[in-house]
């Protein structure tokens, strides 16, 4: 596996540097990086002063969730302030406002806060249309991914850069760490198996930023019909990938601590079996337990239908017995640098 983990990495670097050749050669991929003088650690949309020229005079749309923000203020909020001009708001699975459980459909709607259209792209309409870019010139793409495969935000970016590279439209990424980006780890995803949970050929842990994955998506010809997206990264500063870095937001509702984010590349592997793994409870991915590990186990829980996080849990108001991780000591993953499979046995 550590071989496997070392060739990947190789190929990722290689990637890398291919797509932002590539993307030269075509003029596609635009790499904003931040001033070199500055220490300070900054997300890509902390640096306003990088991208607000960029937007001047430009009609915006933005797809963007909860972990959108600059400081404690919504990057919308933020950005209407300045005087960007945003004509609609587009939200990956969650939600816009981040309300909605896995794997629930969110309506289109006018964002009550705003007056702006906000549209939903998750379910049938994973794509935006033709008409709803007619009046966009840029999108913005900025919400925070955990690093994993089948979480489903780096679809949502794929399908945004295939609508804006079919309507020839720029896209404006606004780049976040990778909480789990310090370690590659896991199958790669064969094509026959593709879906909503996973569309490329790329390990469990890919190690990518979202901005670094659109370069990847452009440079390896993922995108439909081998179109090449128009992009902007606007990079994190001062940023490393074995950095620890904490969400100052969860990233969905169900990865809600710290924790949960770190183990949820081991815990979720749970959710293709008949297991509970805290889905129901107030600690999602921070438990396993099911009703028939009765007197295997000690620690017990019951998990309930919660509003926004899990209406239907399996083995809903069931007790459940198992394991209970929420003190499980995260720095050993970090040492390991390896999904941790032992709690399958």
């Amino acid at each position: 596996m550590k071989k496997f983990n070392f060739l990947f990495s190789c190929a990722l670097s290689l990637i890398s540097l291919s797509a932002c050749g590539q993307g030269t050669k075509v003029k596609t991929d635009n790499i904003v990086k931040a001033n070199a003088t500055e220490a300070k650690f900054r997300t890509g949309a902390e640096q306003t002063e990088v991208y607000l020229p960029l937007l001047k005079g430009k009609r915006i749309g933005m797809v963007v969730n909860p972990t959108s923000i600059i400081g404690k203020v919504t990057v919308v909020d933020s950005l209407i302030k300045r005087g960007v001009n945003i004509v609609k708001i587009f939200g990956p699975e969650h939600g816009f406002r981040g309300d909605a459980s896995a794997g629930i459909h969110v309506d289109d709607a006018v964002d009550a806060k705003t007056g702006i259209k906000a549209i939903s792209l998750y379910g049938k309409h994973s794509t935006p249309t033709t008409a709803d870019l007619a009046d966009v010139d840029i999108m913005i793409f900025d919400i925070q991914d955990v690093g994993v495969r089948f979480y489903t935000y780096m679809n949502t970016l794929q399908h945004v850069m295939e609508a804006c590279a079919r309507d020839g439209k720029e896209v404006m990424i606004f780049d976040r760490p990778n909480p789990n980006g310090y370690f590659i780890d896991g199958p790669i995803l064969d094509p026959k198996f593709k879906s909503g949970i996973g569309l490329q050929p790329i390990p469990i842990v890919h190690g990518l930023t979202l901005g670094e994955y659109a370069q990847m998506l452009n440079g390896e010809g993922w995108l439909k019909d081998k179109l090449k997206c128009k992009i902007t990264v606007i990079k994190n500063a001062n940023y490393t990938h074995d950095m620890p870095y904490t969400l100052p937001v969860k990233p969905s509702p169900n990865l809600n601590t710290q924790q949960s984010i770190l183990l949820y590349p081991s815990t979720c592997l749970f959710e293709g079996i008949y297991l509970n793994h805290g889905r129901g409870t107030q600690f999602p991915f921070t438990v396993l337990g099911a009703p028939y590990l009765k007197g295997k186990y000690k620690f017990s829980y019951t998990p309930t239908g919660i509003k926004g996080m899990a209406e239907t849990p399996i083995f809903k108001d069931q007790v459940c017995y198992g394991l209970d991780l929420r003190n499980y000591d995260t720095s050993i993953l970090r040492k390991t640098k390896q999904i941790n499979l032992l709690w399958l046995i």
